[in-house]
């Protein structure tokens, strides 16, 4: 699944770290993939979008848990890991929700999007 999110304000913001996830009332924070933190922060000015991928399940059956999201909120992070970024997002999901299991993680932001789905 991308993510993504654009800069619609009069100023640069910074996409620190990566999207803090939380599919209706789980109780866990999915892991960043290390991989994928890229070299500097990315900024976005205004206009600009950025993005996050998000592995929702493993494809060799793994994961362990499987449910189904019906509501996402996406945090954003601030200067310090999970320090509180701002306002939240709630994107719409499928009518049908979205599918996870105790593997889902996510990629820190990314300026590309090929970047954040590991193309």
């Amino acid at each position: 699944m991308l993510i993504t999110v654009k800069n619609i304000g009069s100023k640069t913001c910074d996409l620190t770290y990566h999207p803090v996830l939380r599919f209706d009332e789980m109780q866990w924070v999915p892991a960043a993939r290390p991989d994928t933190r890229p070299q500097a922060v990315v900024s976005l000015a205004p206009g600009e979008q950025g993005y996050a991928g998000v592995l929702l399940s493993a494809a060799d059956g793994s994961g362990e848990g499987g449910t189904t999201g019906h509501r996402l909120t996406i945090a954003f992070q601030g200067r310090t890991p999970l320090s509180d970024g701002g306002a939240s997002a709630t994107p719409d999901l499928p009518a049908a929700g979205v599918a996870y299991d105790s593997s889902l993680t996510v990629t820190y932001w990314q300026r590309d999007s090929a970047d954040a789905l590991g193309s």
